[in-house]
């Protein structure tokens, strides 16, 4: 992997911190974040710093690259990532800027390489899927196209789930393969394929983004469709019985999981931050559908079995998260644009095997999860919108705020590191 220490990421470079000081020393312990960590430029780019370029992110499926010169491309952090599958079975992440004079090299969203190569479309540099330079016209003597190689970044390959990061030391993944790979594992999701995938522009800061899905006391007014479906919509103690009984039937179906967290200042130094753990459906609800059935082939460790009414959340870094059914996993990437502006795609899954219209239907896998993030852009643009009043002012979190709280909590404290 080449050497990123001397990058310069656009839109990371540290300012004279006056913003950050101000709105830390604002910040109250058990309420929202002051105005200022949802609008400020020079705080949106410690972010950048701090967060995207220094964690783990879910880039999608190893079934979209499933053979050599298969690649799609990817936005992270106002940085462009192609990941492609090499000649040589190796999936890498390589940086989409020409060594020449930076023109963007793989101008699709995804395809097959032509002959296995990339050429820029400025001056026909030519690169392979390994990121190595091929060919470069009428250069001198003197050139050595071993020189000029794409960058590249880490990627991990985690149960057929592709991540990657820009660190040029990254972060363990123990605490990722211990919570997210262990529950993966189990529902198949090595064997899975992407089934479809739907992207949402939320005017909005990506710390709301995140805030509204780490909680799901907004859950009951906003969504009612998710809140008929599933247990998690309901206060604390309304879940303890429901998901005590979700164990015991896990248990007898021999797929019984441990719930891990490694949240944030929880994890480990040097790891990245991970949770996973199981919540009950509704009475009657097999799966987070229209009617509450299976609507495609059971995967992983559900085949050949009755679903046990449950599913899972899943948690990686500061961008990545998952939810998990018996039928269909659903990865949910949360994507930094501006102080303003965020990306959000999500990525169902589904058994490789699954054929779609015979096996299953486009419309019913992504019925719930397209209606409730529908719901979500609205609720979380109307929440930035109310944030940017000169009359905002933080308030407090409920009992059923807990993760946000723990959320904003491990945001601050990163951020007085920075």
């Amino acid at each position: 992997m080449n050497d990123l220490q001397t990058m310069n990421f656009p839109g990371t470079q540290a300012r004279d911190g006056t913003a950050l000081r101000a709105g830390l020393d604002a910040y109250r312990p058990g309420y929202a974040l002051p105005q200022i960590f949802y609008s400020d430029p020079d705080i949106f780019r410690t972010d950048m710093r701090q967060f995207v370029m220094a964690h783990w992110h879910c880039v999608g499926h190893v079934s979209m690259v499933r053979e050599p010169g298969d690649f799609f491309t990817v936005d992270i952090g106002g940085e462009s990532i192609i990941v492609v599958r090499g000649k040589d079975q190796q999936v890498r992440a390589l940086i989409n800027v020409c060594r020449h004079r930076g023109s963007r090299v793989c101008t699709e969203r995804q395809g097959t390489a032509k002959g296995g190569l990339f050429v820029c479309p400025y001056h026909a540099w030519t690169y392979d899927c390994s990121g190595a330079l091929q060919r470069a016209r009428i250069t001198p003597d003197t050139f050595a196209n071993e020189d000029y190689a794409l960058r590249e970044v880490a990627l991990r390959i985690c149960e057929g789930v592709l991540f990657i990061t820009f660190a040029e030391r990254p972060l363990g993944f123990d605490h990722v393969a211990d919570s997210f790979g262990r529950f993966a594992k189990v529902y198949g999701w090595a064997g899975a394929k992407v089934g479809a995938t739907r992207m949402y522009t939320i005017q909005a800061n990506w710390k709301l983004v995140n805030e509204n899905y780490s909680e799901c006391y907004h859950c009951g007014p906003a969504h009612q469709e998710y809140s008929k479906r599933h247990i998690f919509a309901r206060p604390q103690a309304q879940r303890v019985a429901p998901d005590q009984a979700l164990h015991a039937r896990s248990g007898a179906l021999g797929i019984a999981l441990e719930d891990a967290y490694y949240l944030g200042f929880d994890a480990q130094p040097g790891q990245e931050t991970a949770s996973a753990f199981r919540s009950a459906l509704a009475d009657g609800c097999l799966s987070g559908t229209r009617d509450g059935q299976p609507i495609a082939p059971l995967m992983g460790a559900f085949q050949g079995k009755r679903p046990d009414g449950g599913h899972s959340f899943l948690d990686v870094g500061p961008t990545s998260n998952f939810i998990a059914y018996p039928d269909y996993g659903l990865i949910y990437r949360t994507i930094p644009l501006t102080p303003a502006t965020t990306g959000f795609e999500l990525i169902w899954m589904v058994d490789a095997d699954a054929v779609a219209g015979r096996d299953f239907r486009e419309e019913d896998l992504v019925w719930l999860w397209d209606h409730t993030s529908a719901e979500d852009k609205k609720i979380v643009e109307w929440n930035q919108a109310g944030v940017n009043s000169i009359f905002y002012e933080p308030g407090p979190y409920t009992p059923m705020e807990f993760d946000t709280d723990r959320y904003v909590q491990w945001y601050v404290e990163e951020m007085r590191k920075a």
